[in-house]
């Protein structure tokens, strides 16, 4: 009897690529008992502290403003949506509005800022809301929950019962670094 046969068959029974699979296979599985890699023991994390975000909203377009400051007092809270991906909710301290203007030179040649005159801006706002929750601050700055940066400049999408708007954020602060 040969030992391998036409087939490539050892004694005829087991073939030589199948019993080089199981080696590889064997091999494998005793290296991951033998060196499980390294350990993780866990991951520095800082402390949540308490911060404050300013996000300017510009060329928001609605009938009745009124009626969504009312919605933010009475659901204080808002779900933020940074880079397409929730990002937590964060309370609603504040809302400011800004003046709609229009340069308008004068016949002295300076210009003024003076109140836009077009009925359609009755309809359009600026303003800047501020946020205020908790957030771990690190020396690369804030992070939300999931991992989310926040800087200045980042997009931001505030979602709530009858609103869905994004904005810039124009300011982050540690409020322990206030007191």
């Amino acid at each position: 009897m040969k030992i391998i046969d036409s087939q490539g068959r050892l004694f005829g029974k087991v073939s030589i690529l199948d019993l080089g699979a199981g080696a590889i296979i064997i091999l494998a599985i005793a290296a991951i008992l033998v060196f499980p890699g390294t350990q993780v023991t866990g991951i520095a994390q800082n402390k949540s502290e308490p911060i404050e975000i300013q996000v300017l909203i510009r060329g928001f377009a609605i009938s009745d403003y009124e009626k969504l400051i009312k919605s933010f007092e009475e659901d204080k809270t808002t779900s933020i949506v940074i880079r397409n991906q929730p990002a937590g909710t964060l309370e609603i301290i504040s809302t400011k509005v800004l003046p709609r203007t229009t340069p308008v030179p004068q016949p002295d040649g300076t210009v003024k800022a003076l109140p836009d005159p077009r009925p359609e801006v009755q309809f359009i706002r600026d303003f800047i809301i501020a946020l205020d929750g908790e957030a771990e601050v690190t020396q690369d700055g804030v992070i939300l929950e999931g991992a989310k940066k926040v800087k200045i400049g980042t997009g931001i999408r505030l979602e709530g019962n009858t609103y869905d708007f994004s904005g810039t954020i124009i300011g982050v602060a540690s409020k322990s670094d206030e007191e």
